[in-house]
């Protein structure tokens, strides 16, 4: 591909995405670095810099540790190296949990220091207010629902919370509260009692 063509794709925005719903699944992948992004990026519609860069980059034993920093640094570079899918970066733990008002003022510092084009977060019934409150400041939120290593860290590892114990109904109360409440996206990982066949009908 000559450098004059790579300038003509067009990025995939949050719209676009919205628009999908119902409709095309979508392809979302994880990248750390600008060589990864760019190898992913023609055949993804989305790409996630997440936190998980800890243990996969940085050798740290969990999330817990990443910062704010770190999640700016790996996204620059992703943004870097794509040109057409729409990138996401990972709020770590702590950066958004306080208060509606922390959550945004971090948010907004990963939008403006990166150019990425939309945040995520380890979702819940407790942060549906919070991520409303980021989309309706022009903020696009990612909800991350399903498998949550952060909370489960102290406890036996990271394991599916479905397999652990019946929980598709609260799952289903969170990914419902996200979309009716947040009006956001949600990111939906290792809940096996959960079809994704089901997910656009909610």
């Amino acid at each position: 591909m000559s450098a004059q063509s790579k300038t003509d794709v067009r990025r995939i925005t949050p719209p676009d995405i919205r628009a999908r719903k119902g409709g095309e699944p979508l392809v979302c992948l994880t990248a750390y670095d600008a060589p990864m992004a760019a190898l992913l990026d023609p055949h993804c519609d989305l790409l996630l810099v997440g936190d998980s860069v800890g243990m996969v980059v940085h050798g740290l034993p969990n999330t817990l540790p990443v910062t704010l920093e770190m999640m700016i640094l790996h996204g620059q570079a992703v943004m870097r190296g794509s040109k057409r899918a729409l990138v996401a970066v990972d709020m770590p733990f702590s950066t958004y949990e306080r208060s509606k008002e922390q959550a945004f003022d971090n948010a907004s510092r990963i939008l403006r220091e990166t150019g990425c084009h939309a945040v995520k977060v380890e979702s819940g019934v407790y942060i549906a207010e919070t991520i409303r409150f980021m989309a309706e400041r022009a903020i696009p939120v990612i909800g991350h629902v399903g498998l949550r290593p952060r909370p489960r860290w102290p406890m036996a590892g990271s394991r599916p919370r479905d397999a652990m114990r019946p929980a598709a109904q609260k799952c289903w109360k969170k990914l419902s509260l996200q979309t009716r409440r947040a009006r956001s996206p949600s990111s939906l990982k290792a809940s096996p009692r959960i079809s994704p066949k089901r997910l656009p009908e909610r």
